[in-house]
């Protein structure tokens, strides 16, 4: 059990940091990210290979539809997210995006016949209250409207991920997480010719940082983290789930130099502490970012 926890915790970790690695990428967010998924997608495919798992989504259409919308979703999510720490910075992108359980949780009456009850209402309002306190003191800063809106749809794509991996009930683990990350390779490669065609330029000193993020940050890291959710219990999963926008948080603040305003504090507080109060009574198919 120790072992799961160790690499539960980790790979927490490993995600809080992407922005910080991303930082020293040059290059476009969509390329960025094409990157990201193209690396760790054929990671997760060799692992998935060596370990011998079975496929089992083929047997079930309908489930495999919504793990490729899913992995749509999530390469869309990417893409906004890392274009919001460009513009905005790591720790407020991060805390904006983590909006995107409660976008869920406040959908889940019509989505999943879930009672809205109380304590989630509780939250929501929580979090929207966080969400004007960040969003006006950033704008207050000189922030881009541009930036908040990227970091704002990347939380609306983190609940259509979310509600599309829900749905898939009957596909879990590496082999969900090995689809979703082709699907979000194939839709973000799309986009990227469609860009700019099929010529990528990457400089040298680029490619230790996008290992990095592709291999460690995002392979590894998905292979510790849906190798150990399995073993731990539900609410373990759930309360150290919040040590990844934390992280991520603090280690903006420790690498990049950003800081945070008291009322952006205030805000941070009332967006975890929101999605947190939610957590406790709708427990999500936790997804990566």
């Amino acid at each position: 059990m120790k072992k799961e926890y160790f690499k539960y915790i980790f790979s927490l970790l490993l995600f809080g940091s992407n922005g910080i690695v991303a930082s020293h990428i040059l290059l476009n967010s969509y390329e960025i990210v094409f990157l990201r998924t193209l690396i760790a997608g054929l990671l997760l495919v060799f692992i998935f290979i060596f370990t011998k798992q079975k496929i089992s989504c083929l047997n079930n259409k309908r489930s495999f539809a919504y793990i490729a919308i899913s992995g749509f979703a999530m390469g869309a999510n990417w893409i906004f997210l890392y274009e919001a720490y460009k513009q905005v910075g790591v720790g407020i992108a991060t805390l904006l995006c983590y909006c995107g359980p409660v976008i869920v949780m406040a959908l889940s009456p019509v989505l999943f016949q879930e009672k809205l009850t109380k304590v989630k209402v509780a939250g929501f309002f929580a979090v929207l209250c966080g969400l004007f306190l960040i969003n006006t003191q950033a704008i207050s800063e000189g922030k881009t409207w541009w930036g908040l809106f990227c970091g704002i749809m990347s939380a609306v794509m983190y609940a259509v991920l979310v509600i599309f991996n829900k749905k898939s009930e009957s596909v879990n683990g590496l082999e969900n997480t090995t689809l979703q990350l082709l699907s979000s390779f194939l839709i973000v490669a799309l986009f990227v010719i469609f860009k700019q065609g099929i010529s990528l330029h990457v400089e040298k000193s680029n490619w230790i940082p996008i290992l990095i993020l592709g291999l460690f940050n995002t392979g590894l890291g998905c292979y510790f983290y849906f190798s150990s959710i399995g073993h731990l219990p539900v609410q373990t999963v759930a309360i150290c789930g919040y040590l990844e926008p934390l992280s991520a948080v603090i280690l903006s603040a420790l690498f990049l130099n950003e800081t945070m305003t008291p009322i952006q504090i205030v805000g941070a507080a009332l967006i975890l502490g929101g999605a947190a109060l939610g957590e406790s009574v709708f427990q999500r198919k936790t997804i990566v970012n």
